[in-house]
């Protein structure tokens, strides 16, 4: 070895099929040349990396884009559709093909049922003025920032997890009819993906109490499915059984019939008695139920004639002792006669709950309320590619096995403890640094290759030679 030479350097180049390219295959058929293909599979890479949608913050984390002179707007090209014109790597081809991952995943998938949980999310850009198409969304606090909607829908089964649908919408577009019409979109798209599953699963949605509303639950009922969904409209008219006497009442009436049905216990970050902030502690859930009956027209929201129908339901609530949080008010179609059967309720709702830290790792991890471009296909078009990025990690703990989920957690920080898995954080981080480490490899070995060896204090650093003297 002279000085920080290794002989004749070469630029890394993996001798194998890495995960993120083996699962990126699929995506080869949106596109229709090389270089967009390198561009696609390094701006993916470049968004685990970042942790961010600032396309420079992109480029940084490729070294093929970190090499170019215009790495920052290669990814902005790509995003807006300027160097993508024979390929179709716009939002809706990306969810399109990100959805079909999804239900192959769920497809492999053990167990009877599917939950599908819906989410509609805001990104927010509370510092934003020029971005195109601009609505206003509520802030943590509620106050109204600028910012979009997204809809967005994770089918989950035991040891499964899949995207099935994402799209971010605004008000102010030329376009756009309603955030019900966007939720109806939403509902019908994912039923037809997973008609072939349904004849093996039961197909249930899980749902926040945004989504109390009729029309949401009549065309899950015309679909075919079931729903769990939290009560935000507790003067809903229904009817309550008193006896053997069914009566007239809202949901705030038919709550005093409610009855203890059964209890459990659950682990769930809380906040409880004199604690100052929320952890993950167990806690203990009374559940209460009683039947209801709902009268709706199948009209709801659509033109022309309808019909008026009665749907038998079963009113839950869930009361999580010891903590701070307000009950749970559920309706369902699941029939609660018994603790069994109201742990199934819980337990589905529950896993909305760890469902939204999904939602909050793909806001947080991988940056997507940080996309700054001024075309509002760019933005969609980056966003979906943070949930394409999203769905890679989604798999990481399922498809790679224990000894190279344990390595990747131990590069992110984890310790290994008795019942502490590594979560996507964790796996995230670990990720990174390895990606970290190979995008290094590769600047060091193109620097070499360009000027034959490395600056004196570099190569130190390396361990390649003696520092220089001062």
């Amino acid at each position: 070895m002279e000085g920080g030479r290794m002989g004749t350097a070469i630029p890394w180049q993996a001798t194998w099929q890495s995960p993120l390219a083996d699962y990126l295959t699929d995506y080869q058929s949106l596109i229709g040349d090389r270089r967009t293909a390198v561009t696609f599979g390094e701006v993916v890479q470049g968004i685990i990396g970042a942790g961010s949608l600032v396309c420079e913050r992109i480029a940084v984390q490729s070294a093929v884009l970190a090499a170019a002179q215009d790495g920052g707007q290669r990814v902005s090209r790509l995003a807006t559709g300027e160097s993508t014109k024979r390929s179709q790597l716009d939002a809706a081809h990306l969810t399109a093909q990100l959805r079909q991952r999804g239900v192959a995943q769920l497809a492999q998938g053990t167990g009877d049922e599917l939950w599908l949980i819906g989410d509609g999310s805001d990104l927010r850009k509370p510092y934003a003025q020029v971005m195109p198409g601009l609505m206003q969304v509520r802030a943590l606090d509620g106050a109204l920032v600028p910012g979009y909607r997204t809809m967005n829908v994770l089918g989950v089964m035991p040891g499964r997890r899949g995207v099935l649908y994402h799209r971010l919408f605004s008000s102010t577009e030329a376009d756009f009819v309603s955030e019900p019409a966007e939720v109806q979109q939403a509902l019908q798209t994912v039923s037809q993906a997973v008609a072939e599953l349904k004849a093996r699963l039961t197909v249930s949605w899980v749902l926040d109490r945004g989504f109390d509303d009729v029309a949401v639950w009549r065309t899950v009922w015309e679909q075919q499915e079931r729903l769990v969904c939290r009560v935000q409209h507790p003067e809903r008219l229904v009817e309550y059984r008193v006896g053997d006497t069914w009566r007239s009442g809202d949901l705030s009436k038919a709550k005093e019939r409610l009855r203890l049905v059964g209890t459990a216990q659950t682990t769930m970050v809380v906040q409880r008695g004199r604690q100052t902030h929320a952890k993950e502690q167990v806690v203990t859930v009374e559940l209460r139920a009683c039947p209801v009956r709902l009268t709706y027209e199948t009209n709801v929201r659509r033109e022309g004639p309808g019909e008026t129908r009665q749907k038998e339901l079963w009113l839950v609530e869930v009361r999580l002792l010891g903590t701070k949080l307000e009950p749970w008010l559920l309706i369902t179609d699941w029939p609660v006669t018994d603790e069994t059967s109201a742990l199934h309720v819980f337990r589905m709702y529950r896993q909305r709950w760890a469902v939204e830290e999904s939602f909050k790792f793909t806001k947080t991890c991988l940056g997507w309320e940080e996309v700054q471009l001024l075309d509002l296909t760019g933005i969609r078009t980056l966003v979906a590619l943070a949930w394409v990025a999203a769905g890679f990690l989604y798999e990481l703990g399922v498809t790679l096995e224990w000894a190279e989920v344990q390595l990747l957690a131990r590069l992110g920080g984890w310790v290994a403890r008795k019942d502490n898995k590594p979560g996507k954080i964790v796996l995230t981080r670990g990720l990174r640094r390895l990606l970290d480490m190979l995008v290094t490899q590769q600047l060091l070995a193109a620097y070499e290759a360009e000027h034959g060896i490395l600056p004196p204090w570099i190569a130190a650093w390396l361990g390649r030679q003696a520092p220089p003297d001062l």
